[in-house]
Formats: structure tokens, sequence, C-alpha cells
């Protein structure tokens, strides 16, 4: 799927997407990649550091809202890997309609010219905060997922798949409470802000995130909605982590924010299934075809199931977290 294949990422000089590249350049041989993105400077600095790879990539400076650029930028393209997305929750809850813009029109937009276009497979990535979402960025993401599960009912005798990736924040990551923990200490602080001292989250770093899209890329039916099985961790043990020698100061959980992160809800765990590294919610379409669509080896999980940051049998102890801490790349 991914060898001789030509590979269009949108949102590709993210984290992720610049992750992602470098991933399939060194472990695949796509026939070219094209990085999609509106950011002209990110576009020029991710030239130049990979460019010892420039015969195998094309930057295409365009927006996922502009259905003209995207319908130009899919021709002959085999699979789109769909990062792009407004995903700040303060900036999105000021600045709503722009999210819709971005976050479900430029999905309708991807949708018609993957269609259109006759792309082969489609991966989009979502976030825990599509799931029960109590902010306008969470809410455009379940409607970005809805339609891109949706969308394969409109395949007919095309090729063309549909699915979705979700998983939380990426540890390190712009914006993540890693690089903002570790700013304070740098800056000398001796206290750190937690919203709440009861609070968890999944940890998941970009590896295993681009690990777990190249995953459905190769093997999704279509109408999949994947999500990566990862430990846990409480936010005041990440704290004692990165700096044991401050007080911990409790400052009341933000607007939009959750105490906990849900990737699987109750009503979800219906039709969702259980793989050795990760859980698959199928759709419950007339389209969606059992013995054609499902992947061999799942175990259903028990009615009720609800995969939540706080109730996970996998967690990080303090040690742990300082030391994956280390390793990781931060982005600040």
């Amino acid at each position: 799927m991914i060898d001789g294949a030509s590979i269009l990422i949108t949102g590709g000089t993210g984290s992720v997407g610049r992750r992602l590249t470098r991933y399939l350049l060194e472990n695949y041989n796509p026939r070219r990649i094209i990085i999609y993105s509106r950011d002209e400077y990110k576009h020029y600095l991710m030239m130049q550091d990979f460019k010892d790879h420039k015969s195998k990539l094309r930057f295409f400076i365009g927006d996922v809202r502009d259905r003209k650029r995207l319908y130009r930028a899919f021709v002959d393209v085999d699979v789109v890997i769909h990062t792009a997305a407004l995903k700040q929750v303060p900036l999105m809850e000021y600045n709503p309609i722009e999210a819709i813009k971005t976050n479900i029109n430029g999905a309708i937009n991807i949708i018609d010219a993957a269609l259109d276009r006759g792309v082969k497979k489609v991966v989009a990535l979502s976030t825990d905060k599509a799931v029960n979402p109590v902010n306008l960025y969470g809410a455009t993401k379940l409607v970005s997922d809805k339609l891109f599960v949706s969308a394969n009912a409109y395949v007919g005798r095309k090729d063309t798949r549909f699915s979705v990736v979700r998983y939380g924040n990426v540890a390190g990551s712009r914006g993540s409470v890693v690089p903002y923990f570790l700013k304070l200490v740098k800056e000398g602080a001796r206290e750190l802000p937690i919203t709440d001292m009861r609070m968890t989250r999944f940890w998941i770093t970009l590896n295993e995130a681009v690990r777990l899209i190249i995953k459905v890329v190769e093997e999704a039916k279509g109408g999949e909605i994947y999500v990566s099985k990862i430990p846990s961790f409480r936010v005041v043990d990440l704290a004692k982590a990165i700096a044991p020698h401050c007080e911990l100061r409790e400052v009341g959980i933000r607007e939009g924010e959750k105490l906990h992160e849900v990737m699987i809800t109750e009503e979800d765990s219906r039709n969702t299934y259980e793989y050795d590294d990760h859980f698959i919610i199928y759709p419950v379409f007339d389209w969606w075809d059992y013995r054609k669509h499902f992947k061999e080896g799942g175990k259903r999980v028990p009615e009720g199931f609800r995969y939540s940051s706080d109730s996970n049998d996998r967690w990080l102890t303090v040690e742990e977290l300082r030391e994956l801490v280390g390793k990781i790349e931060v982005v600040l």
C-alpha cells in the first residue's frame, strides 16, 4: 500500500506530518510524498531539513478550505493522511466559525476531492476531545469523524476507503503540559500550577502516533476508528517527575478542559473490538459488511466498557515518567 505509492499529508509541516514523513522515507519506498500546508515558512524549514530527500518530496502550499487547490493537489494521489486542523481550544472558542471552516468544511472538501480523484485510502486524525465534546474544537472533530466514516457510503464501485485514527495529546507536542512545565522550570519557577489534583491523561509519543497511522494505512478496510492502547499518568506525578523540588498549586479546570481523557464511550463499546495493541470501533451502517471488513483476531469488549485515562489498567510511575520525558522531543 505504501511502497510505490503517491502519499499526500495535509498539515504536513506540523509535528505529526514531519515525523510521519521521516518515518515513511526511512522505512518505506513511496513514489513521492506531497506536503500540503498553508504555512509558507514551515514549508521552507521542512525543505531545508529534508533536502537529502528532495527527489521524493513535493511542497504544496494550500489550505484544506480551498476545494480547487485540493483537487489540483490530489491528482494521481493514492493515499491521503489528513492531519490539518485548527486545534487550540481557547482560540477556537473565540473564533468558532474559523474552526468550522477548517475542521468541518475542510473535511468535506477532502472527502469530495478523494472520491472524485480516485484516491485509494484516506486516514483522518482525530482526538479524544471528539468524544463527548465539551468544547468547540472537540465538537468540530466529532463532526469530522462522522463525515469520514460515513463517506464510505458514497464510494460506490470506487476503491476509495476512509478511516479514522484517534489519540490524545502527543507527549511533548506544542501546547501540551510537558513543554509548559519545562518552560516554567527553566524560568526558575518554585511551584507548578495543576488545574486539578485528580487529573489524568493518556501518554502517547510522536513515534507511537505515527506507527498507529501507518497501521491504519496498511490494513483498514473503511469506516473504522482505530484507538491505540497506551498507558495513563496522573498530572501530579508528571509534575513530580519534571520538578520534584517544586510545590504544586491547584488552580482549577479551565473552560473546555476535561478531568480525564476518554477515547471510547460506553455507547461505542457495543461496536468495539480489542486487539493486541489497539481497539477498533466498527461502524453500524448497511454498507458495512462484517464478512469483508472485520479484522480477524479481535475480541469484543464487555458491554459498558469505557476506555478512559482514569480507569486504565496501565499506569506510569513518577520514575517512568521522568525517564520518558528525558527521551521525548519537546516542541516549545
